[in-house]
């Protein structure tokens, strides 16, 4: 059985820690799925092909990388594309908690479907997208923060 795992997020825009937690986790499974989540009460700063492309442009030479965007639950999604696992990073404690019930609830739902969290290394543990996306709106360089395949 192949071992897939799914990188939910909105990756609005995706940072150099996203980037990190997928390559970090590249050995521990035979495919990755960095699925682009569509939830319309969000409103988002860039296109959702915008960045869809731009994780396409970050792991270009990795094969064994898929994106994708999904709508409705991760769980469902996973099924779908036969994933047993869930990638997320944990930057800080406040991560963790958020993250754990979140996991806690789609075990509830799906049993077969294990949370896998990886550490955020330091250098980018206080990037978020949100602060990014704040640094972008008041004219700032954001680009140090973002993944290799964004240019903005």
């Amino acid at each position: 059985m192949r071992r897939i795992a799914f990188f939910p997020g909105s990756f609005d825009p995706i940072t150099k820690g996203h980037e990190d937690i997928v390559r970090r986790a590249l050995p521990m499974f035979d495919k990755i799925i960095v699925a682009v989540g569509v939830n319309s009460s969000k409103n988002e700063m860039f296109p959702l092909d915008q960045r869809q492309n731009w994780i396409e442009k970050t792991f270009s030479e990795c094969p064994s990388v898929e994106v994708i965007n999904y709508k409705g639950l991760t769980t469902e999604a996973c099924i779908k594309h036969q994933a047993k696992f869930i990638l997320r990073g944990l930057r800080n404690s406040n991560d963790y908690e958020y993250e754990k019930s979140i996991a806690m609830m789609n075990q509830a739902m799906e049993p077969n479907i294990e949370t896998i969290y990886l550490n955020t290394h330091p250098e980018w543990a206080a990037i978020s997208s949100t602060i990014v996306r704040d640094i972008i709106k008041n004219k700032g360089n954001a680009q140090p923060f973002l993944a290799s395949g964004v240019q903005l």
